[in-house]
């Protein structure tokens, strides 16, 4: 008789013991995706970079810039900053004009304007006969939530070859 009450609290107690962890993994449907809107996500935008003509000088150059960030959102206004991009190395030939595009990133959908102004530092390889392309590595900037992604094309007209340290300044101007 002690043998069969022990096994009965024994499997009672076992049988009560399994509950809470049938009731810490409860039965839940599949995750389903929802659209938050444009800005609910990681792209909220790109930031379109005109550079201005010039000679490269063996080890480096200095060109102005002016940039346009275009929100991903229809109708929001455009935040213009202007600058120049800076570079150290290898920079031989010249352009007549540049544009690059840059993906504006951020956690949230906090765009502020201004958020893209500061400095930003990396490398560049570019060729150009006629017309010709080009990479850019920048990070930086002075907002730590929104930055560019980290590498961008850039197209450029005239006769140059460069690989180079570069840096790039952006100071707001709305």
């Amino acid at each position: 008789m002690k043998l069969s009450l022990a096994s009965t609290v024994c499997a009672a107690a076992l049988s009560f013991s399994a509950l809470p962890s049938l009731a810490a993994d409860p039965v839940e449907a599949a995750p389903v995706y929802r659209d938050g809107g444009a800005r609910n996500g990681v792209k909220i935008g790109y930031l379109d970079c005109r550079i201005a003509g010039g000679a490269g000088y063996i080890l480096g150059s200095a060109k102005e810039v002016d940039c346009d960030f275009k929100s991903s959102i229809d109708g929001e206004p455009v935040d213009s900053y202007s600058g120049a991009v800076r570079k150290l190395g290898i920079d031989l030939g010249f352009t007549t004009q540049a544009r690059m595009v840059w993906l504006v990133m951020a956690p949230t959908a906090g765009y502020h304007h201004g958020s893209l102004a500061g400095l930003y530092q990396g490398a560049t390889a570019e060729a150009t006969l006629g017309v010709g392309v080009g990479a850019n590595v920048l990070t930086g900037g002075t907002s730590g939530s929104i930055h560019l992604q980290l590498l961008s094309l850039q197209g450029q007209v005239g006769l140059n070859v460069a690989a180079t340290g570069t840096s790039m300044t952006l100071t707001s101007v709305n």
